[in-house]
This record gives C-alpha cells, structure tokens and sequence, in this order.
C-alpha cells in the first residue's frame, strides 16, 4: 500500500473506486451462485416429493410391477437440477477463478454434463418406446 500513497489523489481515488466496484461485482456474483443452487436443490425436492408421491399411489394400487414412469418422472427433475447445479458451479468460477477452480470445474462440468445426457437419452428412449404403444391404442379402426 505504500506505493499508493506516492500516486496522485485522482488516481487513488480511481484505484479505490475500481476495488469497491470489483468487490461490489464479485458480491453479486456469489449472492446470485447462491440463488442458482438453491433453485436447483428446491427443483431436486420437488422432484423427490413428486415421484415419491407417484411411488405411494402406485403401490396403494398395486400396481408395482414397471417403475418406468416414476423414475423418468424423478429423472426430468434431475436433469433440469443439474443444468442449475451446473451454472451455479459456472458462477463460481467466474470470479478470478484459480487453475485448481478450473480444474475442479472441468471435472465436475463433465460429470453433470454426462449426468445430464443419460438421463436425457433414458428420457427420450423411454418417449420413443411409449409412442407406438399410444399411437395404436389411440389410433382409431377405419
């Protein structure tokens, strides 16, 4: 800092200006990173809520033998947690970030990434082989 003191008032004040307004930046950076995983674990709750209610009716009525449909349930949540989790992990590295910080988010960038396209491909296999199905029962007999 005593290198500061031998500028010039105008350029300190520039200089203080800068840090207040870089840390101003860098607040809102982690204050919006925490909003963004937070809306991924609440999407993550949500999920479970949903496909454990839809496991509860499914076995009052017993009908336990295909879980399919409550796991492709659960899995939509997930994939949609996962792009947030993903961001968030984005925002936080956004910042100055450190060879250690973008390492880290590499590794865990393409483990969500790869998360995110099986639960994808599992998710349209799944619509692709429920198609047909509904189409002939819906189709009417000409």
């Amino acid at each position: 800092m005593f290198f500061l003191a031998a500028l010039p008032v105008a350029v300190r004040d520039l200089t203080s200006v800068h840090g207040q307004a870089e840390s101003t930046v860098i607040s809102a950076v982690l204050w919006l990173k925490l909003g963004v995983e937070t809306v991924g674990a609440i999407i993550i709750a949500l999920g479970i809520l949903s496909a454990g209610g839809l496991l509860v009716r499914a076995l009052a009525r017993r009908q336990t033998a295909d879980f399919t449909a409550i796991r492709l349930a659960l899995a939509r949540y997930l994939a949609l947690a996962l792009e947030f989790q993903l961001g968030a992990d984005i925002l936080s590295t956004a910042i100055a970030p450190s060879w250690e910080q973008i390492g880290k988010l590499g590794a865990i960038a393409v483990i969500r990434t790869g998360l995110n396209y099986f639960l994808s491909r599992e998710m349209r296999e799944a619509r692709c082989e429920a198609s047909p199905e509904k189409a002939v029962v819906a189709r009417p007999d000409s």
